[in-house]
């Protein structure tokens, strides 16, 4: 379980969220618990802000990164690995959306 590994979703909700993407430091490997961020089935056409819901294409499956809804669970709860999106173009897309979520907002 590395981190930007894709994991199935095998929760209730897997038709709208098929994937979730282990976003967790290395550091805490040792956890019982993975943070995870959702990946959403993707609608047909344009996001209004592809810079905070970076697409990517898993299995076959257009997706789209959902930084609000991030959940740490529990690593028995993972499904099989899917796919990673440790490349530096992926990995950078998803910390750059996770940083838009919790950069401070002045004014």
């Amino acid at each position: 379980m590395a981190q930007f590994d894709v994991h199935a979703n095998t929760g209730a909700n897997r038709a709208g969220i098929p994937y979730v993407v282990v976003i967790q430091s290395k550091r805490f490997d040792d956890t019982r618990t993975r943070l995870v961020a959702a990946l959403r089935a993707a609608p047909r056409g344009p996001v209004a802000d592809p810079s905070l819901t970076p697409r990517f294409r898993i299995a076959g499956r257009d997706v789209l990164l959902d930084p609000l809804q991030i959940v740490a669970i529990q690593r028995s709860s993972l499904g099989r690995v899917v796919a990673s999106l440790a490349d530096d173009a992926s990995s950078g897309a998803i910390i750059n959306a996770i940083d838009a979520v919790i950069t401070r907002a002045h004014g």
